[in-house]
């Protein structure tokens, strides 16, 4: 394991959840397993002392660096970080903005590809992540899987043989383990029939979410779908049962979608193009809106609406580097709201430009 001081910015453009590769990623952006696993002997991050939690980070930071993980793993102290490196890291879905923004001893180790990621001393004392572009559920779970089984040779985790893994919040004991999809369902926003998704997570006790996961509300096209159950439950179980409505979810968007394009191509094709558009022609833009945009001209692309030369690795980039923290570093440093909606539309202009 190599120590880093900070974020280098020399991985992939937005890591694995933004490849646009595997199945049905036209829909599907990524399928995640999040583990959350604590040592035993101590106490849970909330009610540790400082020097607890300072002794925490050195066990895991040197359990960590004794694990023979498949490629080499680097891992950044984040009290040490700079502050922007951190949100970075949120943008490019390593870390929880709740780790990012917390104080004292924490850290995140992650493989560069971006693929693994593991937070030390977030809520648990570790949360191990595998993400895998499109729906690949059984492969993030085998690759977490044997990522978890690599770490407790060296770590003794706090487990309960009644109740399993010993977490510090309760709805996570048992299986310790939340399995995802992020999913892009542009055509059920704009038909107003997302809300059925809605409906059938609650029947189907999984939840809703936000781009970034947990603690985060549904914001324009993105949802991420996951497990609310991990006690009485295997982890099979938690993923067979997202396998079984994810797609269900997959098959509406692709009916609706086709419905679409028989019925209203006109105004479907004028909503990708005036995206495509403003994103070319604005000299100022937020965050928010690039985004809405970029889901619109995503859809496009995926629906073959838009010039070919225009491509998902494009798009894919542009959901990255037109985030607030990636415009910082590319500025160099920090820079006001108003600064970076106009450094944005300068990088969208620039971008998109390029591929006349």
């Amino acid at each position: 394991m190599k120590l880093a001081k900070g974020f280098d910015g020399n991985g992939a453009i937005g890591g694995e959840w933004l490849r646009g590769t595997g199945a049905d990623s036209d829909i599907v952006i990524s399928s995640r397993i999040r583990l959350a696993r604590n040592l035993r002997g101590h106490r849970f991050g909330i009610q540790a002392d400082p020097e607890e939690r300072a002794a925490i980070e050195d066990e895991v930071r040197a359990g960590l660096g004794r694990t023979a993980f498949p490629e080499e793993m680097l891992y950044i102290p984040l009290a040490d970080a700079p502050p922007l490196d951190a949100e970075v890291l949120v943008e490019r879905h390593l870390i929880s903005k709740e780790l990012a923004r917390a104080e004292g001893p924490r850290g995140v180790c992650y493989a560069p590809g971006e693929n693994v990621s593991i937070m030390v001393q977030e809520e648990d004392h570790l949360r191990i992540q595998v993400l895998r572009s499109g729906l690949q559920l059984d492969t993030a779970w085998e690759a977490a899987d044997a990522a978890d089984t690599r770490i407790s040779r060296h770590l003794d985790y706090a487990y309960s043989a009644r109740y399993g893994y010993l977490t510090c919040c309760p709805t996570n004991v048992g299986t310790g383990m939340r399995a995802s999809v992020m999913l892009h369902l542009p055509a059920l926003v704009y038909t107003k029939h997302v809300e059925k998704v809605f409906q059938a997570g609650a029947k189907m006790s999984l939840a809703v979410r936000g781009l970034y996961g947990e603690g985060t509300q549904p914001s324009s096209d993105f949802f991420q779908i996951s497990n609310q159950v991990c006690l009485g439950v295997t982890e099979t179980d938690v993923i067979d049962r997202l396998q079984r409505v994810v797609p269900q979810f997959i098959q509406y968007e692709r009916k609706v979608r086709e419905a679409l394009l028989q019925s209203d191509r006109a105004a479907l094709e004028d909503k990708c193009w005036r995206a495509y558009a403003a994103l070319r022609a604005a000299r100022t833009i937020t965050s928010e809106e690039t985004l809405e945009m970029l889901s619109a001209v995503r859809l496009g692309v995926n629906l073959g609406l838009l010039p070919t030369r225009l491509t998902i690795e494009i798009v894919n980039e542009l959901f990255i580097v037109s985030q607030p923290a990636h415009l910082q570093r590319l500025s160099t440093g920090p820079i006001d709201p108003k600064a970076r909606d106009v450094a944005r539309a300068t990088l969208l202009r620039t971008k998109l430009g390029a591929i006349d």
